[in-house]
C-alpha cells in the first residue's frame, strides 16, 4: 500500500515501508495509540517550557542558553529520529523536552510584548487541533490527491517566503509579515490555514501506518510527526495574534 505525500519531512513513504522490515514483539500500532502519546509528548514541551518561561520572566541569563540549546538539541534530535524511528520512544520524549525550553523562552518574550497573547494562542491551538481531528475523523475534511498535492506546493511556498524574508533581512529589507500592514495579517491567516490543514496529511499517513500494520513503536513517531506540525501550527498563530495586536 502507497502512503500519500505530506509535507510534513518526518512522514515519508520510506520510513514506514522500512519499519515493516522490524519485527516488534509489542504488536502493531493503533490510531489512538499515536494520539495517546501525542498528548503525552505535548505535556512534556509544556513542562519544559515552564520551566524557561520561568527563568526568562526573572531574567535569569540562563534562559537563554537552555533556549539555544534546546532548540538546537530539538533540531538534532528531530534528525535522528527521522533516521531512528525504532527508537522514537526514546528520542520523541527527550525532542519535546528540548522543544519546550525553546518555546517557553520564546513564548514569555511574546507575552511580555503582548500580554496574553501566550494563554490565547495555546487555547487556539488545542482549539484548532481538535477541530481538524474532529473535522478528519467524520470525513469533512480528507486527504484526496488534489487536496494533497496543493497543499504539499503551499507548504512549500511558504518555506521559500521565509528563506526569502530571512535572506532580504540580511540586505536591510524587511519583508516580515509585521512590515506588511493588513497584507502582513492575510498573509500570516493563510500560513495559519496552511499549517493547520496540514494535520489532515497527518493524520491520513497514521491511518495508513495502521492499515500497513506498522509496529508498535511507530506510535511514538507518529506523535513526534504530529508534534512537529503542532509547534509549527502554535508559533504561526502565536505570530498571527501579535500583528493583529500592532494593529490595535
Amino acid at each position: 500500500m502507497n502512503l500519500s505525500k505530506s509535507s510534513n519531512p518526518t512522514f515519508s513513504e520510506k520510513i514506514f515501508e522500512k519499519a515493516l522490515t522490524r519485527n516488534e514483539e509489542g504488536g502493531v500500532m493503533s490510531f489512538n495509540g499515536a494520539v495517546n502519546k501525542s498528548i503525552i509528548l505535548f505535556l512534556l514541551v509544556l513542562l519544559s517550557g515552564i520551566a524557561t518561561w520561568k527563568l526568562t520572566i526573572v531574567g535569569n541569563s540562563a534562559a537563554s542558553y537552555l533556549a539555544i540549546g534546546g532548540a538546537i538539541g530539538a533540531f538534532i534530535l528531530a534528525i535522528v529520529t527521522s533516521f531512528k524511528p525504532d527508537k522514537s520512544a526514546i528520542l520523541a520524549p527527550m525532542y519535546a523536552l528540548c522543544e519546550g525550553l525553546f518555546l517557553g523562552a520564546i513564548s514569555a518574550i511574546f507575552n511580555e510584548a503582548y500580554n496574553g497573547i501566550v494563554m490565547q494562542a495555546i487555547i487556539a491551538t488545542v482549539c484548532v487541533v481538535a477541530v481538524v481531528f474532529l473535522c478528519y475523523r467524520a470525513g469533512i475534511l480528507k486527504a484526496t490527491p488534489t487536496f494533497t498535492k496543493v497543499l504539499v506546493f503551499a507548504t512549500l511556498g511558504i518555506g521559500v517566503f521565509y528563506l526569502i524574508s530571512i535572506l532580504l533581512r540580511f540586505a536591510g529589507i524587511d519583508l516580515s509579515v509585521f512590515s506588511l500592514g493588513w497584507l502582513g495579517i492575510i498573509i500570516q491567516l493563510v500560513i495559519v490555514g496552511v499549517a493547520a490543514l496540514n494535520l489532515v496529511l497527518d493524520f491520513n499517513q497514521i491511518d495508513t501506518g495502521v492499515e500497513m500494520q506498522s509496529p508498535k513503536f511507530m506510535e511514538w513517531y507518529c506523535a513526534f510527526g504530529l508534534m512537529v506540525t503542532i509547534v509549527w501550527i502554535y508559533i504561526e498563530i502565536l505570530r498571527l495574534l501579535a500583528v493583529l495586536s500592532r494593529r490595535n
